[in-house]
């Protein structure tokens, strides 16, 4: 039985304590054939040091400018050589020091291969199970986790590197190509892979209305007939948020 290489990428930049807990989750993963790439910005804390620090188990690392989060994954992709590709940002965690055996010991038979994460918000944890089948209507709202899912290294061939010219949805974009116009392969296997920290852009509130922005635009770009289900879905979101809101104040205030 040919064992899978597994590409782990990790994008960082001035964020040496969430690195350094990073790549000791990477490095310390058991019975698995990993490539492990470190993509820096350029950083100017000890994040170059605690690179170095592990040279010996990290196959690839540059430290260099680059034109934002996408620029740098893109890097990785291109210098990896995995049979499948899974990023793991800096701040991120593997949750077991096995995890990445037991997924492959399940068995990947798809291009996409997602896990279950769990989003930790200063110490608050949630868990986002993602589907077991990629729908359209499913990226009206979410999509897959990016730090959970396996994909193809080929995938990108297909599909093409993430976009550059988006600042927060890139890797959403790909997964809705992947999965809606190229009618890529997908599984789901219910194990945790990672925990991811909250303090990125795509968390963060006030890039909220940038990210509805992109996710408008690539819709409207690739799947232009659906842009107004698109948009009368997320009105009737609206309304319903408004609605559960005015519920809870009457209720507070005891009015009916």
């Amino acid at each position: 039985m040919i064992k899978l290489k597994i590409s782990v990428i990790t994008i960082n930049f001035n964020n040496a304590e969430g690195l350094q807990k990073t790549i000791e989750s990477v490095v310390n993963q058991k019975n698995a054939l990993i490539e492990y790439l470190v993509i820096d910005g350029g950083s100017t804390d000890r994040s170059v040091e605690l690179i170095e620090e592990h040279s010996g188990k990290i196959a690839y690392y540059v430290s260099e400018k680059d034109s934002g989060v996408y620029d740098a994954m893109n890097k990785g992709i291109k210098a990896s050589t995995g049979d499948y590709l899974i990023f793991l940002n800096s701040g991120d965690v593997f949750v077991s020091e096995d995890v990445i055996a037991e997924a492959v010991k399940v068995g990947f038979e798809a291009d996409l291969v997602s896990g279950n994460m769990i989003y930790n918000n200063n110490g608050e944890r949630r868990k986002w199970i993602p589907a077991d089948q990629l729908t359209f209507s499913l990226f009206y709202f979410t999509g897959i986790p990016h730090p959970s899912t396996f994909i193809k290294r080929t995938l990108f061939d297909i599909v093409g590197l993430y976009d550059e010219n988006l600042t927060i949805v890139s890797d959403w974009k790909f997964f809705i190509l992947a999965a809606c116009k190229h009618s890529c392969s997908y599984q789901h296997i219910d194990k945790f892979i990672s925990e991811f920290s909250e303090d990125g852009m795509s968390s963060a509130p006030e890039n909220i209305p940038t990210i509805l922005k992109e996710r408008e635009q690539v819709i409207n770009d690739h799947f232009s007939a659906f842009m107004p289900d698109y948009e009368e879905l997320w009105a009737a979101k609206k309304q319903l948020r408004k609605l559960r809101y005015t519920i809870k104040i009457k209720k507070f205030f005891g009015i009916r």
